[in-house]
């Protein structure tokens, strides 16, 4: 088993916490990618990339294979010392500086032992950002709700109370949609830009649940 650092945002931070994402998608970096037709996996996780079928490269796999293990990054603070905490985490609060001598750090910088989140792979595979289902789009963070007592249900991305609004970057009900794809597409654009939804870009697609760090 290895483990392996990776970023959230606090939204997504939250929805991990309330047992809403199992799925990420994060795009395929590599220059070859642009290339591809396919990309092809191996027992021992390495993928193999496909040109007209042949096979032309390796595809460096950042983010495991099952049994390994993924630690969250998410911005914190450290209310002691930086290597023993105790630590708070920006997701849980409404973004104001918990104390004058605790300034927020980014989540790049934040090292293991700070983290609360480990997450074990369940799966990995490379494909394309459209070939997102509804399902999958649901496992991304979504939540769903109805304001119209179940006449209507909509997707979205909640405040940290759960519902609608835009307090701790949730999404206003205007936002929501009747498709979690719809919703997903809205997600993917707010954090990585419209034009990344538009390219269609290769993606790691990992699968994984939440374990005890």
């Amino acid at each position: 088993m290895r483990e392996r650092p990776i970023l959230f945002a606090g939204p997504m931070v939250q929805a991990l916490l309330a047992g809403r994402k199992t799925v990420t998608r994060r795009v395929v970096t590599e220059h070859i990618h642009a290339r591809a037709d396919a990309f092809m996996a191996h027992p021992s996780g390495r993928f193999e990339v496909l040109v007209d079928g042949r096979s032309v490269a390796d595809l460096r796999n950042h983010y495991g294979q099952p049994g390994d293990r993924l630690w969250v990054r998410e911005t914190w603070a450290s209310l002691g010392a930086l290597k023993s905490g105790p630590y708070v985490y920006r997701a849980d609060t409404d973004g104001e500086r918990v104390r004058v001598d605790a300034a927020w750090r980014p989540s790049i910088h934040m090292h293991r032992a700070a983290s609360r989140l480990t997450l074990e792979v369940t799966s990995v595979c490379v494909e394309r950002l459209h070939d997102i289902t509804e399902e999958d789009a649901k496992a991304e963070g979504l939540r769903c709700l109805s304001k119209d007592g179940g006449t209507t249900w909509k997707y979205g991305i909640p405040d940290r109370d759960g519902l609608p609004g835009t307090e701790n970057t949730g999404w206003p009900w205007t936002d929501w949609d009747k498709s979690p794809r719809v919703a997903f597409c809205h997600l993917w654009a707010s954090i990585n830009g419209i034009e990344s939804w538009a390219a269609n870009p290769w993606v790691w697609r990992i699968e994984f649940k939440r374990v005890s760090p």
